[in-house]
């Protein structure tokens, strides 16, 4: 793995905790799903606004250089890439990758396509938002239920470290909750593995009136990497109406990654805490 440098400054901010550690990157914006809350509005008719294999790998690299820890890749669906996979392996090489996905990708056959998954510093952090199939299955897609505890025990049994993140119009701690976290238990994800957060009311989801209102301080500042420019969070790059917000866009280039991720830190230094930690945006 690469040496992450541990002094300059985003290295020192990221240690201040000024800067989030993590550098996110939107590899697509089409999806085989239309989910309700989608912040992306994603759905198999979206823009593709893909990046390629090279520059995410270069964002990769240039993260370790300047001292950020870790890397997030989502979507729409990354796994609608079919080098995407071996992609986040390589990335792997430089800094820790969790990978979003809806988890419907990996059933049948298509589960050997995890395989360079299997790795350390490789999370897939799939989609569930309920134990009934049918109110799942009502915010996400028909089958999206059926296909994804399909797809867990068998990526944990093929060695992929699985995470599960479940997105929520209640109460985090709402104890409607604890039959959903026994499921996942059952599945074979740990506790600690087990996200859940809120709505936020961005892209298909502001246009629906769901979830949490969230203003840029609410939204944790992490380098959020697309086709169209450099991000404030990745709760940023939303689209709403078909149309792509640019309130949070930072820059319009992201390589070299010094310069996006410098323009971030001049954007937050100095300003109050927001209110993602008390919202539970993460």
């Amino acid at each position: 793995m690469t040496v992450v440098a541990t002094a300059g400054p985003i290295a020192d901010a990221i240690a201040a905790g000024e800067l989030p550690g993590r550098v996110w990157l939107y590899s697509n914006y089409h999806c085989n799903l239309a989910c309700s809350y989608c912040l992306t509005e994603s759905s198999p008719r979206s823009e593709r606004r893909q990046l390629t294999p090279e520059l995410m790998l270069g964002v990769a690299g240039e993260a370790a250089a300047l001292g950020f820890t870790g890397l997030g890749v989502t979507g729409g669906e990354p796994m609608l890439l079919a080098w995407l996979p071996d992609t986040i392996a390589s990335m792997a090489e430089h800094l820790p990758v969790v990978v979003l996905t809806n988890g419907t990708l990996f059933v049948g056959d298509r589960i050997k396509r995890a395989r360079p998954l299997a790795r350390d510093g490789v999370a897939v952090q799939i989609s569930l938002d309920s134990h009934l199939s049918d109110v799942n299955d009502m915010a996400r897609g028909p089958d999206n239920f059926a296909k994804v505890v399909e797809a867990v025990p068998q990526l944990i049994a093929l060695g992929v470290r699985v995470r599960i993140a479940t997105t929520t119009a209640g109460p985090l701690d709402d104890p409607a909750l604890e039959p959903l976290k026994e499921l996942v238990l059952s599945l074979g994800v740990a506790p600690e593995d087990h996200l859940v957060r809120p709505i936020v009311r961005r892209g298909r989801a502001d246009e629906r009136g769901l979830g949490v209102a969230a203003v840029a301080r609410d939204i944790p500042s992490e380098l959020t990497i697309t086709a169209d420019g450099a991000y404030w969070g990745s709760f940023g790059p939303t689209v709403r109406a078909g149309r792509l917000d640019t309130d949070l866009l930072i820059t319009r280039t992201v390589l070299p990654l010094s310069v996006p991720a410098n323009a971030l830190l001049s954007a937050v230094r100095g300003l109050p805490p927001g209110n993602d930690a008390n919202l539970g945006i993460r």
